[in-house]
């Protein structure tokens, strides 16, 4: 059974969904796209923990998060996303760096369609992965998004 719930956040609301298995979903700002199937069953509940880190994380009193996740893609999108786990917060990487660290250095844009397919970004941090020459890139919802979340990380830090 999937379950999922709603909840307001700095950055606007946030959708989770996922299962005993652990978390599947992380959606930002949803709209009339972003359609919850008929057999996912709302239990904000179930989600208290992940919720609760999130606040921790926005009011920057959390750079980690500790959140059992259950995650869909190909071996390659599971390689990259792992490897996004290691970036620490405030820090940013490349796609090339990560393609090295996944062991495949060619890999570059591959690294960035992974990322795109990241299903639970934020805690899975594809938004500190950006462009070779500094330019912030894409990112799934919108890269004023991905702008304020770097921002956030880099405060969190300096404190």
């Amino acid at each position: 059974m999937k379950y999922y719930t709603k909840f307001k956040a700095p950055v606007g609301e946030i959708i989770l969904a996922g299962g005993s298995a652990g978390l599947s979903n992380l959606f930002f700002n949803p709209d009339e796209k972003t359609a919850i199937p008929s057999d996912w069953v709302l239990n904000d509940g179930f989600f208290a923990d992940t919720i609760k880190q999130i606040e921790e994380y926005f009011r920057g009193e959390r750079t980690q998060f500790n959140i059992r996740l259950d995650l869909q893609g190909t071996d390659f999108q599971k390689k990259v996303w792992k490897a996004l786990l290691d970036i620490p917060c405030g820090q940013t990487r490349s796609y090339g760096d990560i393609a090295r660290v996944i062991g495949n250095p060619g890999a570059s844009r591959a690294v960035g369609t992974a990322n795109s397919k990241n299903p639970v970004p934020l805690i899975v941090p594809c938004h500190r992965v950006i462009n070779a020459d500094g330019r912030i890139g894409g990112f799934s919802s919108g890269p004023a998004l991905k702008e304020k979340l770097l921002k956030h990380e880099r405060s969190i830090q300096s404190v």
